[in-house]
C-alpha cells in the first residue's frame, strides 16, 4: 500500500553546551519529615528559598507579573547548582481580602504554565478566585522557559525531524521505521539534555512548587492542576502532606499506574479504553444530531461512514493541500490522531465531524465550507512550532517504570487495538520513547500513593473523558482522608473552560474549603449545538491541549 516516503536521517552538527547555573541565596526552609516510615525517596533536605523579583512582563501581558527563580538541580546537593524556574502571576483584584497565591498546572507532562497563562488568561477562574489569590503558574523544570529539554539544535531541525513521522504504526513495516525514530529521538534527547532528563521527576516538580510556596510567602500551598497536574498534586501531598491547604484535581491520572505496572505508559493510563468510549459517544450524538447538525450524518450513519473512511487512509492515504501551499499525505494514523485530540472538547465536535466528511466526500460537501485540515491542525495544536518534545519526555520517562522491550510494544498494541478498536493501538505506544534509553531519576517518587494529609481535597471527573478516564476518579479519591468527588455529566478532557457550574464548585472550595461530595455538574455547551458567539470571557484552550502527547 502506498504510504510515506521514507523519511531522512538527521545528523547532529551542534556541540553540547554546558551552562553555569548560579547557587541561590535565601533563607534557609526546614527539613520535611516522610510522611511514610521507610519511604525514602519522599525524604526532604534543606534549601535556600530563592528570592523573586516580580517585573512586567512585556507589551501585551501588561495584566501580568513574571519571575525567575533558582532552585537547586539535585536535591540531594541542595548547596550545589541551580536550574531555573520561570513563573508568571496575575495579583489578586481584592488585595484586602487575599487568602495566598494559587499554584497551577495545566497538564502535559510538558506543558508551560507560564505561555499558557499568558494566552488563556484568567477567564477559567470564577471572580471570587481572582479576588482571593495571585493567581501563579510556572513552567515545570524541563518545560518551556524552565531550562528545558531539548533534542537537536535547534526547534527546526527537530520539526524536520518530527515532519514525516507517523502518529503510530499501523503494520510491521512500520513498526520497524517508528521504533528506528524513537531509538534516535532518545538517543539524541540523551546526548543534548541527559543531565536535565536525570533531574526532571515530578517529585523535583513538587520540591521546587514547595520552594516557590515558601518563596510567596504562603504557609500552606493551595493548588488547582489539569491532567498530569493530578499526578503533581498527589505527589506533593505524599511529600509534604502538612503542608496542604486545598488541592483542586481535575480529570486525574491514577498516580500508581503512572509510576509502575504491567504495559506501557500509555497502555496502563487508560487512554485508549477512554478515547474508543468517547468516540462511540460522538458518533451516537452525531447520528442523533443528523445532516443539520453534524456533516457526517449527511452522508449516512456516521459510525460505518467512519470505519468506511477510516479502511479507505489505511490503504490509500490522500494528499491534503496545506496553508503554506504544501501537500502532505494524511493517513488513517493521522486521523485517529486527528480525532482523539479533537474528542478534547466538545465544541470542536462539530468541525471534527465536517473534517473527516471532508475527507470522506470533498467533493459533496465542498459547498460546505468545512475549515481545511490544515486549519483544524493548527487550531488543535498539532502543527504549531514548540520549543521541543523533550519537556514531555522528561517527567514521563523519569517518574516511574518501563518494563517492555521495545520490540514488545506491536504485540501490545495489536491486543490493545482489539480490546479498543483504532485508539487502542494509537495510546498503546506511547512510553516507546523510554524504552530505547534507561532514563533515571533518583529522586523519583513512585508510592506508597495512600496519602497522609488531613485536609480537604477535590477531585472533579468528566464522564467521557478521552485522556483521563472517569474510572480513575473514585479511586483516586479514595487515596485521600477527605475528599470530595465532584462528576461532570459530559464530554471532553477536564472542565476548563467547559463548564461554569464546575467553575463555580472549584471557587466555593478554594475560598471557602467547602466542597459536597457526590455534587454532580452539568457543561454549558453540548456536542454539535451552535456555541454563543465568543467573548473576551471566554476560556482559549492552550495550543498545546490537544496534542496526543499530553494528557
Amino acid at each position: 500500500m502506498p504510504r510515506r516516503p521514507d523519511r531522512r536521517p538527521v545528523r547532529l552538527t551542534a556541540a553540547v553546551a554546558a551552562a553555569a547555573l548560579l547557587v541561590v541565596g535565601a533563607p534557609v526552609t526546614a527539613n520535611a519529615d516522610p510522611p511514610h516510615a521507610g519511604a525514602e525517596p519522599a525524604r526532604q533536605v534543606e534549601a535556600r528559598v530563592p528570592d523573586l523579583s516580580w517585573e512586567a512582563c512585556g507589551e501585551g501581558l501588561e495584566a501580568f507579573e513574571c519571575a525567575s527563580a533558582e532552585v537547586p538541580i539535585d536535591y540531594d546537593r541542595p548547596r550545589g547548582d541551580t536550574t531555573t524556574i520561570a513563573l508568571t502571576r496575575l495579583p489578586a483584584t481584592d488585595p484586602a481580602q487575599r487568602i495566598g497565591s494559587l499554584f497551577l498546572n495545566f497538564g502535559g507532562p510538558g506543558g508551560p504554565g507560564v505561555a499558557t497563562l499568558h494566552q488563556i488568561g484568567d477567564a477559567f477562574l470564577d471572580p471570587s478566585v481572582r479576588e482571593r489569590f495571585d493567581i501563579v503558574a510556572f513552567d515545570p523544570r524541563g518545560v518551556g522557559l524552565s531550562d528545558p529539554v531539548t533534542c537537536f539544535p535547534d526547534a527546526e531541525t527537530e520539526a524536520e525531524f518530527l515532519a514525516d513521522g507517523d502518529a503510530f504504526p499501523t503494520d510491521r513495516r512500520e513498526e520497524a521505521r517508528f521504533q528506528a525514530l524513537f531509538a534516535t529521538l532518545s538517543a539524541s534527547c540523551a546526548l543534548l539534555s541527559g543531565d536535565r532528563i536525570a533531574h526532571a521527576s515530578t517529585a523535583n516538580v513538587a520540591r521546587d512548587m514547595d520552594l516557590l510556596r515558601q518563596a510567596v510567602g504562603d504557609e500552606q500551598l493551595s493548588y488547582l492542576g489539569y491532567s498530569y497536574g493530578t499526578v503533581l498534586g498527589a505527589t506533593y501531598g505524599a511529600l509534604f502532606p502538612d503542608r496542604v491547604r486545598a488541592l483542586a484535581l481535575d480529570g486525574t491520572l491514577d498516580p500508581e499506574a503512572w509510576s509502575g505496572g504491567e504495559g506501557s505508559i500509555g497502555l496502563r493510563t487508560g487512554q485508549g479504553v477512554a478515547a474508543s468510549e468517547t468516540f462511540d459517544e460522538f458518533l451516537r450524538l452525531c447520528a442523533e444530531a443528523g445532516p443539520e447538525g453534524c456533516a457526517l450524518a449527511a452522508l449516512g450513519d456516521p459510525r460505518q461512514v467512519v470505519e468506511d473512511l477510516f479502511a479507505q487512509l489505511d490503504a490509500s492515504p490522500v494528499p491534503v493541500p496545506m496553508p503554506d501551499g504544501t501537500v502532505v499525505e494524511f493517513g488513517y494514523d493521522d486521523a485517529v490522531a486527528l480525532a482523539f485530540s479533537s474528542l478534547y472538547s466538545p465544541v470542536a465536535w462539530a468541525d471534527l465531524a465536517a473534517a473527516l466528511a471532508a475527507l470522506a466526500a470533498p467533493q459533496t460537501l465542498s459547498a460546505h465550507g468545512p475549515p481545511s485540515i490544515g486549519e483544524l491542525l493548527r487550531e488543535l495544536g498539532l502543527i504549531e512550532d514548540y520549543p521541543s518534545i523533550g519537556g514531555a519526555l522528561a517527567s514521563m520517562c523519569v517518574d516511574g517504570e518501563h518494563p517492555l522491550d521495545p520490540w514488545d510494544y506491536a504485540a501490545q498494541a495489536d491486543a490493545a487495538d482489539a480490546e479498543a478498536p483504532h485508539f487502542g493501538r494509537f495510546r498503546s505506544w506511547v512510553g516507546l520513547q523510554c524504552e530505547h534509553v534507561p532514563f533515571t531519576d533518583a529522586d523519583a517518587y513512585t508510592g506508597p500513593w495512600d496519602q497522609g494529609t488531613d485536609a480537604p481535597v477535590l477531585v472533579i471527573g468528566t464522564r467521557y473523558d478521552p485522556a483521563t478516564p472517569y474510572a480513575f476518579t473514585q479511586p483516586y479519591a479514595d487515596r485521600w482522608n477527605d475528599a470530595s468527588v465532584l462528576t461532570v455529566e459530559g464530554y471532553g478532557h477536564t472542565t476548563l473552560g467547559l463548564s461554569s457550574c464546575a467553575t463555580a464548585a472549584i471557587a466555593a472550595y478554594l475560598v471557602d474549603l467547602e466542597a459536597t461530595d457526590g455534587a454532580t455538574c452539568a457543561q454549558d455547551v453540548a456536542p454539535f449545538q451552535a456555541a454563543a458567539p465568543q467573548s473576551d470571557d471566554d476560556v482559549a484552550r492552550p495550543s498545546w491541549w490537544g496534542h496526543p502527547a499530553g494528557v
